[in-house]
C-alpha cells in the first residue's frame, strides 16, 4: 500500500469514527444560526427546506429510533456518500489528466 493510499484509508476511518461514534454525543442546542434567529426574534418566519422530508433530514436517519444509533448512521452515510463522491471526481480529473499530452513537444500541430 502506498503512503498516499494508506494516508487516505486513515482519514477515511478517522472521519467515519468520528461521523459515527462522536457526532452521538454532540449538543443538542441550536447551532449558531438557529440561535441569532431566536435571540433576534424570527425564528418563527423559517421556513422547511425542500428536503426536510429526507432519508437523512435532521442529521438523522429516518426509521431508526435510537437517535444516538440513527446520528451516527446519519453521519457514516454523509462520510460514506461524500467520499465516494470525491472519489469518482478525482477518478475522471486523472483519466482526463491521462488523455491530454502533457509534453506539449508531443501535440500534433493542428492542419
Amino acid at each position: 500500500m502506498s503512503r498516499r493510499n494508506a494516508f487516505l484509508l486513515a482519514g477515511l476511518v478517522v472521519s467515519l469514527l468520528l461521523a459515527g461514534v462522536v457526532s452521538g454525543f454532540a449538543s443538542s442546542a441550536p447551532d449558531g444560526l438557529e440561535r441569532v434567529a431566536e435571540d433576534k426574534g424570527f425564528s418563527q418566519t423559517a421556513k422547511d427546506s425542500a428536503l426536510a422530508d429526507g432519508p437523512l433530514a435532521d442529521y438523522t436517519v429516518r426509521g431508526v429510533e435510537d437517535e444516538r444509533l440513527s446520528t451516527g448512521l446519519a453521519g457514516v452515510l454523509g462520510v460514506g456518500i461524500t467520499f465516494a463522491f470525491g472519489l469518482g471526481l478525482f477518478a475522471l480529473v486523472k483519466r482526463r489528466d491521462r488523455a491530454t499530452p502533457s509534453d506539449p513537444g508531443l501535440q500534433v500541430p493542428a492542419p
